[in-house]
């Protein structure tokens, strides 16, 4: 969300006459866009703008923007007192009324409501790969989640404005779509007619644009995996044999603490039914260790489950106490070397799962999308259907978008490979 959110913004400064600059000495303006879902990501941001302070020039123009503007709020400017501006993620189509008026702070972080989408100029040129944002925000609300309180709840497009911004993305270079929400599979779209949209709906009608190649969605919650979008994986060949399905703890207990209302029979079903529908299917999951009254056992459940779904990739994180939250207030926090060493534990595991699936690939060939070059130039990086990187030798003349890559090496992190000509 806030790279689609980066590059919206951008577009936004460009049809207002300015260029992007590397070296923020050079900036007349500078946009911090932040991530507020961990204590860390936070104390970040005002590391970062310390440094942007020091380096910009006087005369430059600077703040923030996305979630750890919502979070702050007008304290941000007692805590860096030469910001210009600090806007929520909801209100960043407002940046440009700083540079009518420099001399101004600009503060606003209200929720509201899709009326960025509506102000938003249309990118000139899309990525290959386009990200397309279906809805905002979460009903969930998950005990340690400050999603609700910085995105609020959900909201979801119509399906006409998706389905314009899928075909506007695939006729000027978009190969690839990514379906983007905090809840992205509860999609849900009622028109003035009573017809409901659901993901599923978005997906078929994103598979009939011939540019469009590859489809994908991010990011799942388990309850909203429902029936119809399983089936999307056994009818729709342009639907990657990848998804992204968050359990956070393999503990009943804990889950239950976290506001998870989904039993971990359910959601083995789901996969057993994503795995029934697509046999090639792999999934990768999001995983909070430490989590305020988790105890050896609760742990223990959470190795269990990984082991027994084997995430080809996963996010694993820390439970890091997050304001506005309710397991914020929880008595029974967990130590910091204890989180510390369940979390080095699940990543040993996890890693050598993903070694292990990325040296089965070895001597296949795969469908993958080229990505750009590699920090030397020297090799060109795609990404095959399961997103893992592919580094390939850049070939002479253009490189072809999307094609047959044979795996030729692999490591934990990502694979090697040859365009087959």
């Amino acid at each position: 969300m806030n790279v689609y959110d980066g590059w919206r913004i951008a577009s936004m400064l460009t049809h207002h006459g300015m260029t992007q600059t590397d070296n923020v000495a050079d900036a007349d303006i500078i946009v911090l866009n932040t991530c507020a879902v961990r204590a860390k990501a936070t104390d970040k941001v005002y590391s970062a703008l310390g440094r942007i302070r020091r380096a910009k020039k006087p005369s430059a123009l600077f703040g923030i923007v996305g979630c750890v503007a919502r979070e702050s709020g007008a304290d941000a400017f007692r805590r860096i007192p030469d910001l210009n501006f600090v806007l929520g993620p909801q209100s960043y189509h407002k940046l440009t009324q700083i540079l009518d008026n420099p001399d101004a702070r600009l503060l606003n972080i209200d929720l509201g409501g899709l009326e960025k989408f509506d102000e938003l100029p249309q990118m000139e040129k899309s990525p290959t790969v386009a990200y397309i944002p279906i809805q905002e925000g979460c009903n969930h609300c998950c005990t340690y989640c400050i999603v609700p309180y910085t995105r609020g709840r959900e909201i979801s497009r119509s399906f006409d404005d998706c389905v314009r911004d899928t075909i506007h993305a695939a006729k000027t270079g978009a190969v690839e779509i990514c379906f983007l929400g905090q809840n992205v599979n509860g999609y849900k779209y009622t028109d003035e007619n009573g017809k409901t949209y659901r993901l599923s709906d978005l997906i078929r009608a994103a598979a009939k644009i011939p540019e469009i190649m590859r489809i994908r969605f991010t990011s799942s919650y388990p309850t909203e995996m429902t029936d119809d979008l399983i089936e999307m994986f056994a009818v729709e060949p342009k639907l990657l044999p990848f998804l992204n399905m968050p359990i956070q703890s393999g503990s009943q207990n804990v889950l239950t603490r976290m506001n998870r209302p989904y039993s971990l029979e359910l959601y083995t079903d789901i996969i057993d039914k994503l795995r029934a529908a697509r046999p090639d299917i792999q999934i990768s999951s999001d995983f909070i260790v430490g989590f305020p009254g988790e105890t050896d056992s609760d742990f223990d459940q959470t190795m269990e489950i990984a082991k027994r779904i084997k995430y080809i990739n996963s996010y694993c994180f820390k439970y890091s106490p997050r304001p506005h939250t309710a397991a914020a207030l929880m008595t029974d926090q967990i130590p910091e070397n204890i989180k510390a060493t369940r979390l080095a534990q699940l990543d040993e595991y996890l890693n050598s799962v993903q070694r292990e699936f990325n040296e089965s690939c070895v001597d296949k060939t795969l469908s993958c999308l080229l990505e750009g070059p590699d920090k030397t130039g020297r090799h060109l990086v795609y990404r095959t259907p399961y997103m893992q990187q592919c580094i390939v030798v850049r070939p002479d003349g253009d490189a072809p978008v999307l094609t047959d890559i044979k795996i030729t090496a692999a490591n934990k992190a990502s694979l090697r490979g040859e365009i087959v000509k």
